[in-house]
């Protein structure tokens, strides 16, 4: 086996400020599908949600709370508080109706559909300043 060739991308830890705020956005607006939610020590739960399509692959809806590490615990706030975020890019097959459902569902649209280089995408910010993009997906 060469080196790397037993890895694999399961999680991706995503900044929030409210785990009950961010289920409603990813789960209701974005349309991604609860994975886990269970306790996760004395002020937050291991929250996690996924696309429909890839089972494999979980965002973890992080608060600051669950880190153990006083220091990064308040780098976390600041960040939130920042709203400097994560991006995360989304493939969909039908650009135009996962658009206008979001935008429909109340999310923030930070860009609307534009023709990119790579192709169309369009974007939009949950409510800590992290950026959902989705571009349209090539097939062939």
């Amino acid at each position: 086996m060469r080196h790397g060739e037993d890895l694999a991308l399961t999680h991706v830890m995503l900044l929030v400020g409210d785990q009950d705020q961010a289920l409603t956005f990813y789960r209701d607006l974005i349309g991604l599908q609860v994975r886990t939610d269970m306790p996760f020590g004395d002020n937050a739960r291991w929250l996690t949600v996924g696309p429909v399509e890839q089972k494999n692959l979980e965002f973890v809806l992080e608060v600051p709370e669950m880190a153990p590490d006083p220091a990064y615990r308040a780098a976390a706030r600041a960040r939130i508080e920042s709203g400097a975020q994560s991006t995360v890019i989304f493939a969909t097959d039908d650009i135009d109706a996962t658009f206008t459902r979001i935008r429909d569902a109340g999310a923030q649209v930070a860009q609307e559909i534009v023709n990119q280089p790579y192709g169309r995408d369009c974007a939009f910010r949950d409510p800590w300043g992290n950026q959902i993009r989705f571009t349209a997906r090539h097939h062939g």
